[in-house]
């Protein structure tokens, strides 16, 4: 039971706080060891890996926590219980399927022929699928700290596997592959926890495969627009030192976004809880937050991206990785402008709606689609960061219009 006192709140906070700041900085260490060991053109297929593990943790990792979070807070442990055999399947289907898919696309995504690199795409998609599971039965027990803890060892152990990597001069960029796919590793711990009562909380029913694809869906829509362009700069002919330098700018101005994915638990379980109490005015100061706090950190971080980006990137990634100030600007607005997004889609997804929240990636698609056809003149890197940012802004307006209607009703 969530402990009522502010500071148990506050430890939690903290907890999750530490845990996803220190998940991320072990994140940019793996990658800098990686490119640094591989160096910029041989480390292009395990920015693929990386870019697809963004999208297995935004299709099913996210989805999975927020459902078994929400459901468990509406319905009751029961409904999970029922339905968790038939969403197993549904993920084990997936990572065949994709696995699968990746080894038709094997040359143009990977560069590289055979079927390690779609084994690894399909176990990397079982890996998010599991530990959305254990993070999902965590959350919905108000266990923050061990989320907290869980997120830094997902992330220690790739640090340990690619420093082993390093250290020992390997230099098959597989094997650092690998080490992404061995971060899933750690849920074998808490997987004794996943355990889910025969307890109903209410008659309500919905399809979870229904709510899990729609939510799935927008996260993944949202992820793609978020870490998809080293991938589109690769299939469009970039050179592989130009698809790492991309990478490695959206690595660095994520950070914030990492930090907000290690509190979405505790998010999601607060604004679930005011959506079934009707509290639709802590929910309209919620709302005014997030659009304020995006007001001020949008303006910093568009100075910050031109004038540090740049010096930044080589010192943590290495002299290799070359990416100029005004493209860092504009990837440090668009990625400000994602974690808004987040926070808007966890309160639609909270009110059960994330058909709403399909719409408005799927209107950040078509402007982001008219933009790079708008600006055809334009260097391939410079095309794609404006046509990313272009498609974060649409997603915004969109979004923030839909939540808005939402926080204003009553349920």
């Amino acid at each position: 039971m969530e402990d009522p006192r502010p500071a148990g709140r506050r430890r939690d906070t903290i907890a999750l706080a530490l845990g996803s700041g220190l998940s991320g900085l072990l994140a940019y260490v793996v990658f800098a060891l990686s490119t640094r060991a591989l160096g910029a053109e041989a480390a292009a297929p395990v920015s693929v890996l990386w870019t697809y593990w963004g999208f297995a943790a935004a299709a099913l990792t996210f989805p999975l926590q927020h459902w078994i979070t929400r459901t468990v807070t509406v319905q009751g442990e029961g409904s999970v219980r029922h339905a968790l055999p038939r969403v197993s399947m549904a993920v084990l289907a997936s990572s065949i399927a994709l696995g699968g898919l990746c080894w038709l696309g094997r040359m143009p995504l990977f560069h590289v022929d055979g079927v390690a690199w779609p084994a690894l795409v399909a176990l990397l998609t079982l890996g998010s699928g599991v530990i959305g599971v254990v993070r999902g039965r965590l959350n919905a027990s108000r266990r923050y700290v061990s989320i907290g803890v869980s997120l830094v060892a997902e992330n220690g152990l790739r640090c340990i596997a690619v420093g082993a990597l390093f250290v020992s001069g390997v230099r098959d960029p597989s094997a650092y592959g690998l080490s992404l796919v061995a971060g899933h590793l750690v849920s074998v711990f808490w997987l004794r926890s996943v355990r889910f009562g025969t307890g109903v909380t209410t008659t309500e029913r919905r399809r979870p495969l229904t709510f899990l694809t729609g939510a799935g869906s927008a996260q993944l829509l949202g992820q793609i627009v978020l870490t998809g362009s080293p991938v589109l700069l690769a299939l469009a002919g970039g050179t592989p030192a130009a698809v790492t330098a991309l990478f490695a700018t959206l690595a660095l101005f994520r950070a914030p976004y990492l930090l907000a994915i290690g509190l979405v638990a505790q998010l999601s379980s607060k604004i679930s809880a005011l959506v079934v109490a009707e509290e639709t005015a802590a929910l309209q100061r919620l709302r005014a937050a997030t659009l304020a706090t995006t007001a001020v950190t949008v303006g910093l971080a568009g100075v910050f991206g031109v004038w540090l980006g740049p010096p930044v990137l080589r010192l943590i990634f290495g002299a290799t990785v070359h990416f100029d100030g005004m493209s860092s600007g504009v990837v440090a607005v668009a990625c400000t402008l994602a974690v808004a997004n987040l926070v808007l889609v966890i309160s639609i997804l909270a009110h059960g709606r994330p058909r709403n929240a399909v719409i408005g990636w799927l209107g950040a698609f078509v402007v982001g689609g008219l933009a790079f056809l708008a600006l055809g003149a334009l260097p391939p890197s410079d095309r794609i960061v404006w046509c990313f940012l272009a498609a974060e802004a649409a997603a915004f307006a969109i979004l923030s219009v839909g939540e808005a209607h939402f926080s204003r009703r009553k349920h």
